[in-house]
């Protein structure tokens, strides 16, 4: 059914890797890569926690290192993304509305219009991180969710809906799928 609004490669992932920490950063940068976008709930922290831990800090300093300008963009409120981006001394772009472009050229507009090729978004969700990140022609990065319990309903429907996309990935584009190991995914 999401297929009707959406085209299909809008929903292929250039990676998958189990959390952040996987990402091999040395790599996004020697492909030209510049400009990294991190979704905030479930794919850095909790969507029940506030505080960044030290092994975040650490990413981010590392990041900032290898010469990356890093934004955190979310669809959750100001008051919770800025405080975490504060947090870890990046910018932000916070009620981004996820997949549409709206929150997305709010970002780019931050990083002086980037072309979209040097642009790598990471987060843990098909119907916003995947489908948005991929409508602006970034480099996308799937991760594992880090908490699914207790999860609000319109994540809920998110994820039925993320569901429904890997099966039929699986089922019309099993080497992808397989070749991704998106069966692991959670």
């Amino acid at each position: 059914m999401v297929e009707l609004f959406f085209r299909k490669k809008h929903f292929y992932p250039n990676d998958y890797k189990k959390t952040v920490f996987d990402v091999d950063f040395h790599q996004l940068w020697e492909n030209n890569i510049r400009i990294v976008m991190l979704d905030l709930d479930n794919t850095l922290i909790p969507y029940d926690e506030t505080e960044a831990t030290e092994e975040l800090f650490t990413l981010f300093e590392q990041l900032k290192q290898i010469g990356f300008r890093v934004y955190i963009i979310s669809n959750n409120k100001k008051g919770r993304v800025k405080a975490f981006a504060k947090q870890v001394g990046v910018r932000y772009v916070y009620s981004a509305r996820k997949p549409f472009r709206l929150g997305f050229r709010m970002a780019i507009k931050h990083a002086e219009y980037p072309d979209p090729a040097t642009v790598c978004l990471i987060g843990d969700q098909f119907m916003t991180d995947v489908l948005g990140g991929r409508r602006m022609g970034f480099r996308v990065i799937v991760v594992d969710t880090l908490k699914r319990s207790g999860e609000k309903w319109f994540t809920k429907i998110s994820k039925y809906l993320e569901r429904r996309i890997l099966q039929r990935l699986k089922r019309t584009d099993p080497d992808f799928y397989y070749n991704m190991k998106l069966d692991e995914k959670r």
